[in-house]
């Protein structure tokens, strides 16, 4: 399979397309669930769609090590791949390499006006010209509105889309009466887009709390298979 068919038929289309066509520019998209449901592979699934279209992406981890991140990104890119019989994987992967930047932070450590920093001279001093900005591991229960004011704020004058995982507390119930999760409740207006990956007997559902301007819930045609994490049409 030809890169550009590739890109066509990736499931991403649909993920977009149940969102208004996707994240956007300037806003803040997050994945919810319980530990180990599969959000990491999710983001990374998307960051890849945006690495293969040749774009940019920003990868800032609070809880894994850069070669372990790496090699989230090899293991999945070379599954997929595989799936789809994709050619010119090497030079795809070159491609990626040099579009792709990982950074580990400890957030015990740095504040969020350090890291927007760090990433402001990256994209700016760097020529890094990135599109997307992947935030796995940080920890909501330290979310608060002035953060996240902040972080629109950067993402808007950026005009980088941002993606966060968010992990569920493992005690009942997580969400509000309109399907919000508790922890998201009081930065809920900063954030355009909440995904809840709920896990079913035989596989892992994804369905939309919030999408953009709308509360109305919504399933996603999609879903995650328990043994790969690869987003696949339900």
């Amino acid at each position: 399979m030809l890169k550009e068919e590739f890109i066509q038929k990736s499931p991403v289309r649909i993920f977009e397309k149940s969102i208004e066509g996707g994240l956007h520019a300037g806003n803040i998209g997050i994945l919810a669930s319980k530990k180990g449901i599969g959000k990491t592979s999710v983001l990374v699934q998307i960051a890849l769609d945006k690495l293969i279209q040749g774009e940019k992406v920003i990868h800032v981890s609070f809880n894994a090590h850069t070669s372990y991140i790496i090699s989230w990104y090899e293991n999945i890119f070379n599954e997929i791949a595989r799936r789809k019989n994709l050619e010119n994987i090497e030079e795809i992967k070159e491609q990626m390499i040099r579009n792709r930047m990982i950074m580990n932070f400890m957030q015990e450590n740095i504040s969020v006006d350090q890291i927007i920093r760090t990433i402001k001279a990256i994209m700016s001093d760097g020529s890094f010209n990135a599109k997307t900005l992947i935030i796995d591991g940080f920890e909501f229960t330290r979310a608060t509105v002035e953060r996240f004011e902040k972080v629109k704020a950067f993402l808007s004058e950026t005009q980088l889309e941002g993606w966060y995982t968010c992990t569920l507390a493992d005690t009942e119930p997580v969400l509000d009466s309109k399907g919000i999760p508790i922890v998201l409740r009081d930065i809920e207006p900063y954030i355009s887009v909440i995904v809840l990956l709920e896990p079913k007997k035989d596989y892992i559902h994804l369905r939309v709390v919030k999408n953009h301007e709308s509360l109305e819930r919504g399933d996603m045609p999609l879903m995650l298979d328990p043994r790969t994490l690869l987003i696949a049409e339900a």
